[in-house]
């Protein structure tokens, strides 16, 4: 029987800030919008990891073109999270953090460079977790 392997982390520490803001005691509706982020962030690991095994292999699969179209869902899930008014004002720093590891893993994608892909996967999953632990903050709300 073959040994089953874990896929790789590629969004560890967006995963676990968004699980805890979830868990958190804010109102249901900012817990269920963290949810999201959760959701987003396990689906766009999955597809980063997908992508990542597309690039070793230096193929277009499907989980390679997917993964840009997964990393716009996460990132919009995010600034749903933050609200418009803290994402485009106090938080646009962050926004941009965001926008900016983004795109360099999109040109990695493109241009099929695994170095440069894992890079800017590091830059990504700490932008965005930084984003939901500065909104967790902001919100004032400890974990469960």
């Amino acid at each position: 029987m073959p040994e089953l392997r874990p896929e790789p982390a590629f969004l560890p520490l967006t995963v676990a800030s968004a699980s805890t803001a979830a868990r958190s005691l804010v109102d249901p509706p900012v817990r269920a919008s963290a949810l999201v982020v959760q959701r987003k962030a396990e689906s766009a690991n999955s597809a980063a990891a997908d992508c990542w095994t597309a690039l070793l292999a230096g193929c277009d699969t499907p989980g390679r073109r997917a993964l840009p179209g997964k990393l716009k869902d996460l990132s919009e899930a995010t600034s749903v999270y933050a609200g418009t008014d803290w994402w485009f004002g106090t938080g646009s720093n962050h926004r941009r953090k965001v926008a900016g590891a983004q795109a360099r893993i999109e040109d990695a994608i493109r241009s099929g460079d695994g170095e440069q892909f894992a890079e800017a996967f590091i830059g990504y999953d700490q932008a965005v977790a930084a984003a939901v632990v500065r909104i967790q903050s902001r919100l004032g709300s400890p974990a469960l």
